[in-house]
């Protein structure tokens, strides 16, 4: 499903079987919740299955480590900006660790890339698209990118008959975005052709994933939340830029929902991947997430866990005991593992796959043939799970865990 045709489309890759793919990752200043985990989860899944199908995969994931919450949560704490980004990196990947995920091929961090994007920002400049403000800043000009609001399906007159913008004398439109601030004392900052300052949030994409996978490339992920303005913002600074076409096919997660609510932390129902880890095991909250579609709205409660923790013991007692041949890859030509395959072709339909998993364990638990185990624990490796030894698991803590969001 690409977001910007609103519309499946058949994958055709720029290169023959190469993938090229971005995903929006972190900003480092607090730890990760579990709405964080679906994102990161779901491009993972999509990451393993090209690699199952024969693809040569980059896979990009950046980290943004300037930022204004940045700045503030290390002032707050009275400790560095670097400080707080180094513990705040080490604490991702230890949750991503414990969710089963693959380190992408490349992990950038925007201030490795400042160069590259004052290199975009002059070439805007250049090309009328972009300008100086008397106050050090430098803004895009949205109304000379003529495809704004392609992404989002946004136009300029619904913005501003629908939401409130905020006044800065600096700009010449009320719309326009800041691609480079001026410096303030005590944040960090780098020199530039405009004066000292630090990037904007929406140019460092851009730069980052120019650098790894060029100017045009093949699929560019992240949450629902970002196609407006962030990732409408890439695509005006990288097609105003560069004078083509930035990305084919772009790919967004749905929301988790808690208790059929949106997670906020306004409203006290927000859960780190840490806090949700100290309950139910990481494999559990992986299979959560991966027995549901990706673009689909999910509800987190206890309830629902505890019930994918169950989901997942079925899938276990079924290699339980097993002494299973050492695996020689998957036949697709396989029934299950042909309807397996045909799920994921579809847009990456993880759930459909999933209940694949569970009718060859069905069918293992009543005939205990080793080859259908060895291909239910294959399969279920194309999509993270199941490759522990079963004992290992099922001997694991039993009781039904419990999250209370006043903990």
């Amino acid at each position: 499903y690409n977001t910007l045709t609103r519309q499946k489309e058949e994958f055709k890759p720029l290169v023959p079987g190469q993938v090229k793919m971005y995903v929006c990752g972190m900003t480092v200043y607090d730890l990760c919740h579990i709405g964080h985990a679906r994102m990161l989860t779901a491009f993972d899944v999509i990451y393993r299955w090209f690699a199952a199908s024969n693809y040569d995969v980059t896979y990009v994931r950046n980290i943004t480590d300037i930022d204004d919450k940045i700045i503030k949560r290390s002032a707050e704490r009275g400790i560095t900006a670097e400080a707080l980004v180094e513990e705040t990196i080490a604490d991702m990947h230890a949750d991503t660790e414990a969710l089963g995920l693959l380190r992408p091929t490349f992990e950038p961090r925007a201030t490795q890339h400042i160069g590259g994007m004052q290199d975009i920002i002059s070439k805007l400049i250049h090309r009328g698209k972009a300008y100086p403000a008397p106050n050090g800043d430098v803004y895009y000009a949205v109304r000379e990118f003529e495809g704004y609001g392609k992404l989002s399906g946004k136009t300029l007159e619904s913005l501003r008959a629908g939401e409130r913008i905020d006044v800065d004398p600096n700009k010449r439109d009320p719309f326009d975005f800041v691609l480079w601030k001026a410096a303030k004392p005590g944040e960090p900052q780098w020199q530039s052709p405009w004066g000292a300052g630090r990037p904007g949030w929406h140019i460092e994409c851009s730069a980052m994933s120019c650098h790894h996978l060029g100017e045009h490339f093949d699929i560019h992920g992240g949450g629902e939340d970002l196609q407006f303005p962030h990732h409408e913002n890439e695509i005006a600074q990288s097609e105003g830029a560069h004078g083509h076409q930035y990305v084919n096919y772009w790919m967004h997660n749905g929301f988790i929902n808690v208790d059929g609510t949106k997670m906020s932390k306004s409203l006290g129902n927000f859960f780190t991947i840490r806090d949700v880890l100290g309950h139910f095991d990481g494999e559990v909250i992986r299979f959560f997430i991966v027995r549901s579609h990706y673009r689909s709205p999910v509800n987190f409660t206890d309830g629902i866990l505890n019930d994918a923790k169950q989901g997942l013991t079925r899938l276990y007692t079924a290699l339980r005991g097993l002494d299973l041949p050492a695996s020689s890859g998957i036949d697709w030509a396989n029934p299950y593992a042909a309807r397996f395959k045909a799920a994921m072709d579809d847009d990456f339909g993880t759930s459909e796959a999933v209940s694949v998993l569970f009718e060859l364990a069905g069918e293992v638990n009543k005939s205990k043939d080793l080859a259908l185990a060895r291909l239910l624990k294959d399969l279920g490796g194309v999509l993270g799970l199941l490759q522990r030894d079963p004992e290992a698991f099922l001997q694991g803590d039993s009781a039904e865990g419990g999250l209370s969001a006043e903990q």
